[in-house]
């Protein structure tokens, strides 16, 4: 069976034995700089891995990816940089020194971070007094935290004792973990980045949420700049392709350009590798903030209250970030308190809805608190209004539930194009699909092509675009309907596109009104002459009809401005048919003379205008515009000076 993939991190102390249990584990020596080999302390991040057996025969085994992070206090920043993507963490006691500061500040970074699964390793056996006090004690400091239960395994470099055990034990853990999610997004946040002469520019890191392959093109974040896997590693074996969970290793072309060193390349730690289209870096994110209640009793700068207004570093992936923090309801957050924040950062910062990170002081002495991303890409404007309030309450409240997260968008944006929904966010495309179905099955959301709209939303923009027609149908009952330009005049400032009004046009056409050409009108409404034009429409009628195929010019039909309103009616409503713009007859009359034409030409062919004139009963100065106008409907066809049926 293919094996199953996880990423372990340690965490502990200074000095408690984290990188030389890690050798006894795997034979792996995670400390590769000189100066950790001659200081005696890991200082920045080690790597090593390790396969575990299950003794299940329905389980494949484990391929666990190993991240040994530093324990002394001046490099928690790196710590954080290899526990922001793990599965389980083995967290180290010594039992000669028991818990330690930074015992306590590695656990709640894992626990802000959302870490569940862990194995406890009670190192230094050998040198303890009393087995049963110190289990006893490092089992005190777990309770009321996600690792109440978690596992105690007494171990021993110099004996070898409990080496075999943990392995035993981090298999039963992870026997029942779900592994790595591939939602399709990959991101690989760079912890690494060195050039190899002959090869070039060289990345690694922890693979989350997708598989990268050899040959795919990326883009490099915050920067944008594009790039192509030239090849893949994981644990030092060429792969063609590496998915979530994995320790994974690029080699990149189109950054290198020549550079000689990793810094020349523009490529560094806190980057991430990823794919086009999955949205792009930004300096305002908006989040939740938690402060651990295991600080109310503490004596250090951590246990000190966040206030608004605070600058700190914001450690995210593998990166920090200078940010600064706006809270939103509160004016500072003490121990065992979550408040809704802003963050905006001085540069870019690439991340998705869902990401956990934390936030350490300016100086980088204490960790003072964790988050979760409920915007990544937030807007300055409006930041402390009540819609923006119950718009991150919601996420916040339901920080996995796609449905919440939808809607709440869709609550404050009324519509959204399909294809973008959550993009940047740790849902899947599958499951954004989904939940996406289940909101329109349960009338919450519409579907309008490629438009999602809010229900209740839509319904008041389609009553408003009601009313707008009602309200032209009063103030111009002559008008056949309410131009179609107009609405659209009146509707843009409330809707995000002008995609959507062809979709209002539709609803409305299901709902009682009736588009028809350049206007729309209620099914029932019937354009009727204004009072104060009625006069002038009588006499227009009147004049027509005394002379039907000899009407005076228009000139002297509208010498004034009602009579031309009037006039402009008639023709609107078809009552009147304009065969210029100077000669207008009554329809009635026109259709009469158009029978009399067609009438003739089916019997005799072809007629010039001089064998037509007694055929109609009028004048050359109407006939001629009369058959014109028949030309431009397409009754008649013009040949020199013969008209026949087209």
């Amino acid at each position: 069976m293919t094996p199953r993939h996880f990423i372990l991190a340690t965490a502990g102390h200074v000095d408690h034995g984290k990188s030389a249990l890690v050798k006894a584990l795997t034979g792996i020596d995670p400390d590769r700089l000189p100066e950790e080999k001659a200081r005696g302390i890991t200082i920045d991040l080690g790597f090593a891995h390790l396969e575990l057996a299950t003794s299940d025969a329905q389980l494949s085994n484990c391929h666990v990816g190993i991240v040994d992070v530093p324990g002394h206090e001046d490099f928690v920043k790196n710590m954080v940089a290899g526990v922001g993507s793990i599965d389980i963490a083995l967290l180290v006691v010594a039992a000669d020194d028991g818990w330690m500061p930074q015992t306590e500040e590695h656990l709640q970074i894992l626990s802000y971070l959302g870490v569940t699964r862990a194995v406890i390793a009670l190192t230094k056996i050998d040198l303890a007094t009393d087995e049963t006090a110190s289990k006893a004690s490092v089992r005190e400091k777990l309770r009321d935290t996600p690792f109440a239960r978690a596992q105690i395994v007494p171990t021993s470099i110099v004996t070898g004792r409990g080496i075999e055990e943990l392995k035993a034990m981090l298999a039963r853990v992870l026997a029942d973990a779900p592994p790595s999610r591939d939602i399709g997004k990959p991101r690989l946040p760079i912890d690494r980045v060195f050039v190899l002469r002959g090869i070039g520019t060289v990345v690694t890191g922890t693979l989350i949420g997708g598989v990268l392959r050899q040959g795919q093109e990326v883009m490099v974040q915050p920067t944008g700049r594009s790039a192509r896997i030239r090849a893949v590693q994981s644990h030092n074996q060429e792969v063609e392709s590496s998915g979530p969970g994995t320790r994974t290793a690029l080699n990149l072309t189109d950054v290198n350009g020549g550079a000689a060193t990793a810094e020349q390349t523009g490529v560094q730690r806190g980057n991430v590798i990823t794919l086009a289209g999955l949205g792009a870096a930004s300096d305002t994110l908006d989040v939740e903030l938690e402060k651990s209640a295991r600080l109310a009793t503490a004596k250090t700068a951590a246990a000190r209250p966040l206030k608004d207004g605070t600058l700190v570093r914001v450690h995210h992936g593998s990166g920090n970030f200078s940010v600064r923090v706006h809270l939103l309801d509160v004016k500072e957050i003490l121990p065992g308190q979550r408040a809704l924040a802003q963050l905006r950062a001085e540069q870019p910062v690439f991340a998705f809805a869902g990401d956990r990170f934390i936030v350490r002081d300016w100086s980088e002495q204490a960790t003072l608190a964790g988050g979760l991303v409920l915007d990544p890409d937030a807007s300055r404007k409006g930041w402390r209004t009540e819609t923006r309030r119950r718009f991150l309450q919601a996420r916040a409240d339901s920080p996995t539930d796609a449905c919440v997260w939808i809607d709440s968008l869709l609550q404050r944006e009324r519509a959204l194009r399909r294809a973008g929904v959550l993009i940047q966010s740790r849902f899947s495309a599958a499951e954004v699909a989904a939940t996406i179905e289940k909101l329109i099955e349960q009338g919450c959301v519409l579907s309008l092509g490629q438009w999602l709209v809010s229900e209740n939303w839509w319904q008041s923009i389609c009553v408003k675009a009601a009313q707008t027609i009602d309200a032209d149908h009063h103030a111009h009952p002559e008008r056949l309907g309410c131009a179609l330009n107009d609405l659209r005049a009146v509707m843009q400032r409330d809707l995000p596109d002008g995609d959507l009004f062809e979709h209002l046009v539709m609803a409305l056409g299901q709902s009682g009104f009736v588009p028809a050409g350049a206007v729309i009108r209620r099914q029932g409404h019937r354009s009727t002459l204004p009072p104060r034009l009625q006069a002038a429409g009588a006499k227009l009628r009147a004049t027509l009809a005394a002379k039907p195929l000899e009407p005076p010019s228009r000139k002297d039909l509208t010498p004034d401005v009602p009579a031309q309103q009037a006039l402009r009616f008639l023709v609107q409503t078809g009552e009147a048919v304009e065969l210029s713009a100077e000669l207008v007859l009554l329809t009635e009359h026109f259709q009469r003379a158009v029978a009399a034409i067609k009438s003739h030409l089916r019997t005799h062919a072809t007629s010039t205008v001089s064998e037509l004139r007694p055929v109609v009963g009028t004048s050359r100065r109407i006939l001629v515009p009369l058959l014109e106008r028949l030309d431009r409907d397409g009754v008649t066809l013009r040949q020199g000076d013969l008209r026949r049926l087209k």
